[in-house]
């Protein structure tokens, strides 16, 4: 790869087609807020004048809070049909045929629709002076697939691909590959910027993504996709692009129902927060499992037991016989008196229209409600025959008239009234057998000492996930257009279930990895986690290149894959630099507070994880050592370490984190791949026996250190 031939020169025009990006997004920024104030006296209707301020506001909101970033990381010029060669440096062009805001596209680009022009590809779309050709193409629009798609072997009628790097708003430089002659090879830059220091937030990957997370990212809203993503594979980013992606391509129709971005713990949701809005995304709501279902504050603790039992799907048949039992036969006639007439419906029929009803199988709010309106019906044809005309108002009170005998049928319910019921042992199913559950599991979740009133008791975490199945039973909750949940392997059959409810309309993109499953309950195959989720038919798609930890940490992680007998396969790393040291030292604390000072001495994030135990005293060891805590260095238990990554990390005793909880291993596989530079492993204890002996790992990687810093 090649500057272009005019070499300084080259990089000061394109330094001057950085300014005409900026000036192009200074006009879109006044726009907007000039387009506010019009909107604000604009002639219509009442309500198309407040959805048309909503959306002008809400445009030049997401202009204003958009970071502040380059404003573009790549160019494609395309094959000339007649031969020539392709004008260098001409901007972007006559026309886009990028299908801008025209949804999904055709997808690939090629040299008949673009014939020798020029596109530069940002994160946003940036409009031309007085309605000319755009200055950048949004990363989303089907011309700039090619980015990412083309190669030496099938160019797709691209010519030169440039990648430019940067310092923060600065372009220092850029390369060119050829692919129009066969040219393709190792990008400098792009290596760079996958092997970044990480400090801060998570980044987007727009201008990294490889082929096959592009083919992800671009699968259609109609598709459900689940994605195994060993460590570093970048799922989590190609779960947010697919977001960004589909909110591009699918506006309109994603209007209603939305995205929602699920997350495992508070700690992920903070460190992924400014992906989205540096995509040009700030309306996809983002939450986890918990945050999604919580309606009653959580003041209670199960045990290990009876959450298990609460967290499995047969509590699911469990609790819809509690609310539909609920439910009776009518055994006399409903009579309403108005005036000297009286409405009669006999026993017979109101049967039948109950048991109608519950073969409808609508959710049973819908379903009293329904039968109320078929009672009415059938009083008002009787009013009808005797001359009567009845109306609305007529309707209301003959509805209210008969509450006492649909109170008496199918009464009103809250979701929390009937946990408790069945939580506190007072309702029991037929013949007193506990139904799905076996008289040990039965027992584990009644409470000891229960509540006297649903108002009154104090809930679990567990809890939760009971009262919304039961909410869901009762009605159906908001559905969104489309969700991507993030660390599936952890959710039980009951989050499961709840994640359903809400994608039974839309679509799902289901991003985890079964090496890193840490909850009793977690997922031991996919297809049996995407028929929890409610879309078995789904594809599912193996990552196994990781581009963010280094070969060495990899290496010593994929040791423990035998052991956690999670059917996945070893991962493979793109990067070759990188550091593993493995120190057994005769007191933890200071061990720990030696490695984590010299790892302040690199550029980067430091993370010391550690058994939940442990973290408390570490943290107390570092801060009296003199070692601030809470800026670039962090202590982290290592039941919250999912789905982060630092640039340096200090893994604290091993051995004790294996032997926590059932699933030890598997936590400590989590806590390996969380270093994407640097790995300190940190013991005073014997390793786990199945990591192995890790000194010729550990000596392969500090050969690659010194070799790698001494090309530097």
């Amino acid at each position: 790869m090649d500057e272009l031939e005019d070499g300084v020169d080259g990089l000061e025009q394109e330094r001057r087609y950085v300014e005409t990006c900026r000036a192009g997004l200074r006009r879109m920024l006044d726009a907007a807020r000039d387009n506010v104030i019009v909107g604000e006296t604009v002639a219509g209707d009442r309500y198309s004048a407040e959805r048309l301020g909503r959306y002008l506001k809400s445009l030049a909101k997401e202009l204003t809070e958009e970071p502040d970033g380059p404003p573009f990381f790549g160019r494609l010029t395309f094959e000339r049909r007649d031969g020539a060669a392709p004008a260098e440096g001409t901007g972007a062009g006559e026309g886009t045929g990028a299908g801008e805001g025209t949804g999904a596209g055709k997808g690939t680009a090629d040299a008949e629709g673009h014939d020798g022009r020029t596109y530069y590809i940002g994160r946003r779309h940036i409009p031309g002076e007085h309605g000319g050709p755009p200055v950048v193409i949004d990363w989303r629009a089907p011309v700039a697939r090619a980015f990412y798609r083309a190669g030496a072997r099938d160019p797709q009628g691209v010519a030169v691909r440039r990648r430019f790097g940067w310092s923060d708003t600065t372009l220092t430089s850029y390369e060119d590959e050829r692919l129009g002659r066969g040219e393709e090879r190792r990008s400098r830059l792009l290596a760079a910027e996958i092997e970044r220091p990480r400090v801060g937030p998570m980044r987007d990957i727009v201008a990294t993504i490889q082929p096959e997370q592009d083919d992800l990212v671009r699968t259609g809203l109609e598709d459900s996709i689940g994605v195994q993503g060993a460590p570093g594979t970048g799922k989590t980013a190609v779960g947010l692009h697919r977001a960004a992606y589909l909110l591009y391509a699918y506006r309109q129709r994603l209007q209603r129902g939305g995205v929602l971005v699920l997350g495992p713990n508070r700690a992920f949701l903070g460190y992924i927060a400014a992906v989205l809005p540096a995509l040009g995304e700030v309306d996809v709501e983002q939450t986890t499992p918990d945050g999604l279902i919580a309606t009653v504050p959580v003041q209670a603790r199960d045990d290990a037991r009876a959450a298990a039992v609460k967290h499995d799907a047969r509590m699911a048949e469990v609790l819809r016989r509690a609310l539909y039992g609920r439910i009776s036969k009518p055994a006399e006639p409903v009579v309403v008196s108005e005036g000297s007439f009286r409405w009669r419906v006999e026993e017979d029929e109101l049967r039948r229209v109950v048991d109608d009803t519950r073969r409808d199988a609508l959710p049973y709010g819908t379903g009293r409600e329904r039968v109320r309106a078929r009672v009415v019906a059938l009083m008002r044809r009787q009013a009808e025959a005797r001359g009567h005309s009845p109306n609305a108002a007529w309707e209301r009170r003959t509805g209210r008239a008969i509450a006492a005998w649909l109170d008496g049928v199918w009464p009103a319910v809250r979701a929390e009234q009937v946990v408790h019921e069945v939580l506190s042992g007072r309702w029991t199913p037929a013949g007193g057998e506990g139904g799905p559950l076996s008289a040990g599991e039965w027992a584990a979740v009644v409470w000891e000492r229960p509540a006297r009133t649903y108002k009154s008791a104090k809930w679990s975490a567990a809890d939760l996930v009971l009262i919304d199945e039961v909410a869901g039973l009762l009605e159906r909750p908001r559905g969104y257009g489309h969700v991507i949940v993030d660390e599936a392997q952890d959710l039980s059959p009951m989050q499961c279930r709840a994640v359903a409810r809400r994608a039974e309309h839309g679509s799902l993109t289901v991003l985890g990895d079964l090496a890193q499953g840490t909850t009793p309950w977690a997922a031991r195959t996919w297809p049996e986690l995407m028929a929890a989720l409610g879309k078995p038919e789904a594809r599912v798609v193996e990552l196994t290149t990781g581009f963010r930890v280094p070969a060495v940490v990899v290496e010593l992680a994929n040791r423990l894959l035998a052991a956690l007998d999670a059917g996945v396969p070893a991962t493979r790393s793109y990067r070759s630099d990188g550091r593993l040291r493995v120190t057994r030292v005769p007191g933890l604390e200071r061990g720990v507070v030696a490695a984590a000072r010299e790892a302040l001495e690199f550029e980067g994030s430091v993370g010391v994880v550690a058994a939940d135990a442990d973290a408390e005293a570490l943290t107390a060891a570092l801060w009296d050592a003199g070692l601030d805590v809470g800026e670039r260095l962090s202590v982290v238990p290592v039941s919250l370490v999912k789905g982060l990554e630092y640039d340096h990390v200090v893994l604290a005793e091993p051995a004790a984190i294996a032997e926590a909880e059932e699933r030890g291993l598997n936590r400590l596989y989590v806590a390996l791949t969380r270093a994407v530079s640097r790995l300190d492993v940190v013991h005073a204890r014997p390793l786990p026996p199945e990591l192995g002996d890790p000194a010729p790992v550990a000596g392969r990687a500090a050969r690659e250190s010194f070799s790698t810093a001494d090309s530097v």
